[in-house]
């Protein structure tokens, strides 16, 4: 959620922000970060929920983010296994990331990581709750899976889209991907919307 909301960002990252007790209080848009510095530095669940009032249940799941960051940092770049490589990416840690916790570029993390196979299921998203079997245009890429839901054969044409609402880059920016969907379909051809804003008219189920 972080990343999506700005690119610059590298995650939960313990390095953005250093530990101040008096912006742990106040819910800004960089707490997050001062709270995984906090993390990092040792502080307990039970100080943390006390200066923050944030549920213990997420700040332990912060928790283990920060905790698996220190096991990457203590990895050596050169040994790094295809258990450790997969866990980061189940926890939801980005190439980006790892490579910046076990210092090697990015690229070469994700030439590792194609090495070892290790590629998203696409998995559908199931809107009714699984009162009965749902077959549906909503789909996400997930590490915590063993089969695609779904095969794709081949000949799509893929869009993207513009990604979260926020200043500057609002819904007249992801219309132009609807113009552009609706006019590949008049040419006949199959179309896969890659967009991470799940709220929006190029992501409906009658669109995408």
């Amino acid at each position: 959620a972080l990343r999506m909301v700005d690119e610059n960002v590298n995650g939960f990252d313990p390095y953005v922000k250093n530990v101040n007790e008096n912006e742990l209080r106040e819910p800004t848009d960089k707490r997050m970060f001062v709270l995984a510095a906090a993390l990092k530095q040792g502080y307990s669940i039970e100080k943390l929920y006390e200066l923050t009032n944030i549920n213990q249940w997420f700040l332990e799941k912060f928790q283990n983010i920060v905790r698996y960051y220190k096991i990457l940092e203590s990895t050596d770049s050169t040994s790094i296994g295809s258990d450790v490589l997969m866990k980061a990416k189940k926890i939801g840690f980005s190439d980006k990331q790892i490579a910046a916790a076990i210092k090697i570029t990015e690229l070469a993390v994700r030439k590792l990581r194609k090495e070892f196979g290790i590629t998203p299921f696409v998995k559908q998203i199931d809107t009714v709750a699984a009162e009965w079997p749902a077959t549906t245009n909503y789909l996400y890429l997930t590490y915590n899976g063993t089969t695609h839901d779904l095969q794709f054969p081949g000949d799509f044409t893929m869009v993207l889209g513009s990604g979260v609402y926020r200043i500057g880059s609002s819904v007249e920016f992801d219309w132009c991907a609807v113009g552009c969907l609706r006019e590949l379909r008049n040419q006949g051809k199959k179309t896969i919307m890659v967009n991470y804003n799940p709220e929006t008219v190029s992501t409906d189920y009658d669109m995408s």
